[in-house]
């Protein structure tokens, strides 16, 4: 996950969420730019990117939940066939 905010407010928010994965503050925005997720008004657009191993994107969702985000996540990883992770 990244966000423009800064690491003090991501940390605040893995805090509050009990996040167990990290978040990288992107308080630059250079990496939102490169991507293409910058909005004009400065702020990054919800969009999950997934990428394989080998570091090419395979698949952009743009229309990204923060509701149904973690079973969109789930859904999208099965249809791409990516192994579930072992126990």
């Amino acid at each position: 996950m990244a966000s423009v905010d800064s690491l003090e407010d991501n940390t605040g928010f893995a805090n509050k969420n009990n996040a167990n994965f990290p978040i990288l503050a992107d308080v630059t925005k250079t990496m939102s730019e490169a991507y293409g997720v910058l909005h004009s008004a400065g702020f990054a657009q919800r969009w999950t990117y997934y990428i394989d191993p080998q570091g090419i994107i395979i698949r952009i969702d743009k229309d990204t939940n923060p509701a149904t985000a973690g079973a969109d996540l789930v859904d999208s990883l099965n249809a791409l066939g990516v192994p579930a992770a072992a126990d």
